[in-house]
């Protein structure tokens, strides 16, 4: 039998789930063993890359946390059961240590340990390790055997159960009250059911607070069971007039924090009020006397169920706040001005239902996603006005007829304040207001390989001037956000936290590449020079946050020379350096090395090409669709992995054959190493995982479900990538 069962349970939130597994698999302990009671199809499949290492139990989409703890403890052999909730964390070495002291606790006879109790870490999306409140009071209890009735102090430890580990005899003779899915009531239940409870004053766990809006809102319910909660414990504590007492503060203390912090309707703000007032005043211990101050007027107030006047306290504290902070910060400007007093005044205006605001990358122009789904929405909902948001500079290259606005202007405020679709590969501006009648579609650019959002805030070259409290104002006005593969779900879920619908219909600007016919194919290779017969190479590398500029990569010219006449380089620079630098060095060669940078659209160029060559570009798992031949050069891969962060080893997934240098660059392009059969199976690898949900009616699914309320069986079906018919090769098309 094990010492220590450590029961891992509940949903992969936000990809927390993999880097726990992580942890733990790589530091296997012999007298412990871990249980993963996974909970859906993500937790499930990441559970089962570490099955040699841990027991995996899968459990069905919205089972409850109480129902998965009590299943993996169910499955659990060991002595003691320490719960860890998937998206919470373990410090290195903690359970090493937690093993250790649980060898010498005793287990069973007279002074028998039910509880261990352990300090922990606390993060969130925008900070991680901050100590907790909870080490004064561990230290205080020591390493000997204690009794709640003479430590009722450890009541006021964090109500977190990962912090508790139990033994197994315990939680079986209390699973009706243990498993119970409140975790906090769960927590505080095992102190007041223990008969003796030791303490470990080391940092043994990490609880992750997700964002408050990335979680679905709560219903009435769950604000009055803090209520319940308190007095289900208190029933427990009845006859313990010292725990019943400091019990009894510390429901005062919640339940005033709870409606401090807002965020109720006002009738359920009312109605917790009521209920707690009641319960503070019902369950007041005989002489208990309030403290002075303004902390005994809130009790005071609530013991009498005053909401008006409890309200009115509120209002009057909030006024002298604000006063101190006015005088303290002099002439600054108390909240933000609007832009323009025409975005006000468009504000008060009815949303227009037939009306439809576009960008892409920062106001470029008509492109990308966006692009896709305004073509798709003339075809299918042609009421619908399409205005497009571009930069002075940029509207001259709009096509013919486009309807515009540039930024700043008073009819561009006019249109953002009164569209009912707003529809952005990035994002809009932080003054554009999110009306309720409003749609915010959030397409995205790409598959992410590189950390995207919060997830790159460990990576100081990719987060250096990005405000993530800012970006995620913008996220929280989200209504949907489109996905291309199921990666691509579950990594935007962890890197945007919100509470937006994800999208599993599949990129519409890779519609195209399954719709584009052969003398499409033929007249875009005719419009960039590419004679038929001859291999065109596109070239296509990334960004890098480590760089101040472009820096070449390859000799192209060189490159060039070596690949022959009968292949043209077809080489476009990252957007983010617009012209400012040619990504070509060396002499030109006159029609073998083309700079295509400023064509427009890329489709056409994937289109066009025999095979792409790329570093870390998204560009890959687009032109992956087309299934031709994909070769990464991959110089400074582990540069870029440590600076900029990535979600998956691209080395060891790859959708061809891997370049480390120019030479074996070279050697790939001049032999068959770049559409051979080892080069077909890795790419048919890639497709299956990438290309999930293009087959060439992704616009159609978006604008049906967006535009126009359709869902379920009236939208499109995705055919299975086996199913799909990409557009012909171009050695097809001549």
């Amino acid at each position: 039998m094990p010492e220590l069962s450590v029961i891992v349970h509940g949903p992969n939130t936000q990809d927390h789930l993999t880097g726990l597994l992580d942890s733990l698999a790589g530091r296997p302990l012999p007298d412990t063993e871990v249980v993963v009671a996974a909970v859906g199809d993500w937790a499930r499949e990441t559970a089962e890359r570490h099955a040699s290492r841990v027991q995996v139990l899968p459990l069905p989409d919205g089972t409850s946390d109480g129902a998965a703890r009590t299943a993996g403890a169910a499955r659990a052999t060991g002595r003691w059961l320490h719960f860890v909730h998937a998206k919470d964390g373990l410090p290195p070495g903690s359970t090493r240590t937690v093993a250790e002291r649980l060898a010498g606790l005793p287990g069973t006879g007279t002074g028998t340990v039910d509880v261990l109790l352990l300090d922990h870490l606390r993060s969130t999306w925008r900070s991680s390790g901050l100590p907790s409140a909870d080490g004064p009071l561990l230290v205080r209890a020591g390493r000997t055997d204690l009794a709640l009735d003479d430590s009722a102090y450890l009541l006021r430890l964090t109500p977190l159960l990962g912090t508790r580990v139990l033994r197994a005899g315990f939680w079986r003779a209390h699973e009706d009250r243990l498993g119970t899915d409140d975790a906090p009531r769960a927590a505080l239940a095992a102190l007041l059911l223990a008969d003796r409870v030791a303490a470990l004053p080391h940092l043994a766990y990490e609880d992750r607070r997700l964002r408050t809006a990335a979680l679905p809102p709560a219903a009435p319910e769950e604000h009055y069971a803090l209520v319940d909660r308190y007095e289900s414990l208190l029933g427990l504590a009845r006859e313990r007039p010292a725990v019943y007492t400091v019990l009894y503060e510390i429901m005062v203390r919640d339940c005033l924090r709870a409606f401090a912090r807002g965020g109720m309707p006002e009738d359920v703000a009312r109605e917790f009020f009521r209920r707690a007032g009641a319960a503070a005043l019902r369950r007041r211990p005989e002489g208990h006397r309030r403290p002075a101050g303004p902390e005994g007027v809130r009790r005071s107030l609530l013991e009498e169920g005053a909401y008006g006047r409890y309200r009115a306290f509120q209002t009057a504290n909030r006024a002298r706040r604000a006063v101190r902070s006015t005088v303290r910060t002099g002439r600054r400007r108390l909240g933000a001005r609007v832009r323009d007093q025409q975005y006000r005044r468009a504000l008060r205006r009815p949303v227009d239902p037939r009306l439809a605001v576009f960008a892409a990358y920062w106001n470029r122009g008509v492109a990308c996603n966006p692009a896709a789904i305004a073509a798709k929405l003339a075809e299918l909902a042609p009421d619908v006005h399409p205005v497009w948001v571009v930069t002075a500079q940029n509207a001259a290259l709009l096509p013919p007829g486009t309807d515009h606005v540039v930024p700043g202007t008073r009819r561009y405020w006019e249109v953002l304040a009164t569209a009912k679709y707003l529809v952005n590969n990035v994002n809009f501006p932080n003054a554009v207001v999110k009306r309720p009648d409003a749609v915010h579609l959030q397409t995205h650019h790409g598959t992410p390989l590189k950390r995207m959002g919060v997830d790159q805030i460990p990576f100081p070259a990719a987060a250096q001037g990005l405000d993530f409290e800012a970006l995620l104002e913008r996220v929280d006005k989200w209504d949907y956000s489109l996905s291309a593969n199921s990666h691509t779900t579950r990594m935007w879920q962890r890197a945007y936290p919100s509470r937006f619908v994800s999208l599993d219909h599949g990129y519409p600007r890779n519609d195209v590449y399954y719709t584009a016919g052969a003398d499409d194919i033929r007249a875009v290779r005719a419009r960039l020079g590419v004679a038929p017969g001859r291999r065109a190479v596109l070239y296509a590398p990334t960004h890098r946050d480590y760089e101040a500029g472009w820096t070449p990569r390859l000799d192209l010219a060189a490159l060039a020379d070596r690949l022959g006449e009968d292949t043209v380089l077809l080489v476009r620079a990252h957007y983010f350096y617009d012209g400012a630098a040619s990504p070509l060095t060396g002499p030109r060669r006159s029609g073998r090395v083309v700079d295509v940078s400023s064509y427009d659209p890329v489709e056409e160029l994937c289109l066009a090409a025999d095979v792409l060559v790329t570093d870390y570009s998204s560009i890959m798992f687009d032109y992956a669709n087309l299934d031709r031949p994909i070769v990464v050069h991959a110089d400074d891969w582990e540069t870029y992995r440590t600076t900029r962060g990535v979600y998956f080893d691209l080395m060891a997934e790859a959708p061809g054959p891997v370049a480390r240098t120019q030479e074996e660059l070279t050697g790939i392009l001049t032999t068959d190493a770049w559409r051979d059969d080892g080069a077909a199976k890795a790419r048919a690898v890639f497709r299956r995982r990438f290309c999930e949900y293009d087959d060439g009616r992704a616009a159609e699914r978006v604008v049906r479900r967006v535009f126009l309320g359709q869902d379920g069986a009236s939208l499109p079906p995705v055919l299975p990538v086996g199913e799909r018919t990409p557009a012909p090769r171009p050695e097809e098309a001549s």
